[in-house]
């Protein structure tokens, strides 16, 4: 039975200090529930609708400590989305540790990316494009935030994020540190290194000038109309289309 503990801890999980202090988060919707049975993310408690069980039934047995098949009704009044007819997770959360990182990959780095929405998206066109390490500063947008999480469409669970001070990080890195800037070089005539860092600024400010400090090669997406800019996910996919074009 789904307990009133149960549904005050899911909907503590929306607020960042609550996710810190237990180390959980959620996942929700079909998309989202389906994707994380898939991973390798431990999942403490799953609830579910009759329906989503009838299809997914053995995986959440397999992989959930403890699932409850509850009423649309009851998931939609803990959960964050308005409507979510099929399930929702609590999750635990990985170390922030950070991921191998070669001159044969490319790695995204995000400088106070603060809109959830935008996260998620470059999450999801990270993962596109085969992506699969993001390094943040310590001031972008929380991960486990349920809007980054389900902007994702899934790809949280093949993408990992690690925090850290930048400046530092990327001082300390030994490939190619691009970083989109409008001062830089036509991305449409750069050639791009096997692998190395493709840094993104914040959405008002781009990237802050103690970054700039460690960019090796600048490069900008010409404009052919009056757009004051673009959006940072949408420039971000625009960028990694030319990387991955230009290496075959």
């Amino acid at each position: 039975m789904f307990t009133k503990n149960q549904a005050k801890l899911v909907k503590s999980l929306s607020d960042k200090k609550n996710r810190i202090e237990t180390g959980l988060f959620l996942v929700e919707g079909a998309k989202s529930v389906t994707e994380l049975l898939e991973s390798d993310f431990e999942i403490d408690l799953i609830l579910t609708t009759l329906e989503f069980f009838d299809t997914c039934g053995e995986k959440i047995r397999d992989r959930s400590n403890t699932y409850e098949i509850v009423k649309a009704d009851e998931i939609e009044k803990v959960g964050t989305l308005e409507t979510n007819d099929s399930a929702l997770a609590v999750v635990k959360q990985k170390a922030n540790i950070l991921s191998e990182t070669k001159d044969t990959k490319i790695t995204l780095v995000l400088d106070e990316v603060k809109d959830p929405g935008n996260l998620g998206t470059i999450i999801r066109i990270a993962d596109w494009y085969g992506i699969k390490s993001i390094v943040a500063s310590k001031n972008t947008v929380d991960f486990y935030n349920p809007k980054v999480i389900t902007a994702t469409k899934g790809s949280f669970a093949r993408v990992h994020i690690f925090y850290t001070d930048l400046k530092e990080f990327l001082e300390n890195i030994k490939l190619p540190v691009l970083g989109a800037l409008l001062d830089g070089e036509n991305v449409h005539e750069t050639k791009f290194p096997l692998g190395g860092m493709l840094v993104m600024g914040n959405e008002s400010n781009g990237i802050s000038k103690e970054i700039k400090r460690s960019i090796t090669k600048k490069i900008t997406i010409p404009s052919y109309g009056k757009a004051e800019s673009l959006n940072v996910a949408i420039a971000t996919a625009v960028i990694l289309d030319n990387w991955k074009r230009n290496l075959k």
